[in-house]
């Protein structure tokens, strides 16, 4: 099978499109003919190693242990493990391979059943392909970290990436009050996505406005978690949702720090993917509550190029990988 491979770390650059070995299921996987995948945050980070810790975590201190790059995955089941009970052969599913060999750049993958759900009839695998990773993060973020109620003002830095873009509308879905920031370039899409208010962060001080937030999710950790303290309401709560590996490490040190003697809470978020959580968004997408902003689509021979364009940081929403023709 055809699959899109990186020896070294780098850049886009050193993506090659190869043949590997397709893989075989055991008893508890499926094998999933791809259909579609998409690029997350997580992949330029394995892609570059550029710390100690990404490398630890992609396998190898001089080269990635796992060749292959993806977490995201929308196919068709093609082979099921002699213990699988949920999926059979010509099943259409989508599910995040995070904790389960990544991989998903390439024509096939492997994986325990755990790790996918039916597609919803009335989205593409483009869409499907689009979600998981961020989804999940979003959701986790929102309801388990942020503890998000109805009627709750938000704040969402970074509203029209990846997994900011799924923020807004799942915090609309729990009936909170939506403030958004993003760059000028896209106030058009964070408007899109439902947010309530939306500032164009180049051009205003978010935390110099005067206004209090309940919940702050921010995707983009531009700054330091002190800045966002006196923005929050007296039992406000703050999560970091994304940034560098670098300023996650400096959240976990400084948000207790920041949290001391006070009744606000600043805390950080490792999501964890689990088949109860993709069944949620499973069903919010089959019933439109939610919906995947796509930017731009490339084939699997492509991908050298998708990845520059994930590199830029002009993203709106997520980038697609297709790797075979859509049914």
């Amino acid at each position: 099978m055809k699959a899109i491979i990186y020896t070294q770390y780098g850049s886009a650059d050193v993506l090659r499109l190869q043949d590997v070995v397709k893989p075989t299921p055991k008893d508890n996987e499926v094998l999933v003919k791809v259909h579609a995948t998409s690029i997350n945050a997580a992949d330029k980070l394995f892609l570059n190693g550029s710390s100690f810790m990404v490398r630890l975590m992609a396998g190898g201190n001089r080269k990635p242990k796992n060749p292959i790059l993806g977490a995201d995955v929308a196919g068709i089941v093609e082979a099921v493990g002699s213990s699988v009970t949920q999926f059979k052969v010509g099943d259409a599913v989508f599910g995040d391979l995070s904790e389960a060999g990544r991989a998903t750049f390439a024509e096939y993958v492997v994986a325990p059943e755990a790790s996918f759900v039916l597609k919803p009839t009335n989205i593409t695998f483009e869409q499907a392909a689009a979600v998981p990773l961020a989804a999940i993060t979003a959701l986790q973020g929102l309801r388990d970290k942020g503890q998000v109620q109805a009627g709750q003002k938000v704040l969402v830095n970074g509203a029209s990436g990846g997994v900011g873009s799924f923020v807004v509308q799942l915090a609309k879905f729990y009936g909170a009050e939506v403030t958004a920031t993003t760059s000028t370039s896209k106030l058009d899409v964070a408007k899109a996505l439902g947010a309530d208010h939306v500032i164009d962060y180049s051009k205003h001080d978010i935390t110099r406005l005067g206004k209090q937030y309940d919940l702050i999710m921010d995707v983009g950790a531009y700054r330091s978690v002190f800045d966002y303290k006196p923005i929050l309401t007296p039992k406000g709560r703050y999560v970091l949702m994304g940034g560098s590996i670098g300023q996650i490490m400096k959240s976990l040190i400084t948000g207790p720090l920041a949290s001391f003697n006070s009744s606000k809470t600043l805390t950080t978020l490792s999501a964890k993917v689990n088949q109860p959580d993709l069944r949620i968004l499973a069903e919010l997408l089959a019933t439109g509550k939610i919906t995947p902003m796509i930017d731009r689509c490339y084939p699997l021979s492509e991908a050298t190029d998708a990845m520059r364009y994930f590199e830029t940081g002009k993203v709106k929403g997520k980038v697609v990988i297709s790797v075979n023709s859509t049914q």
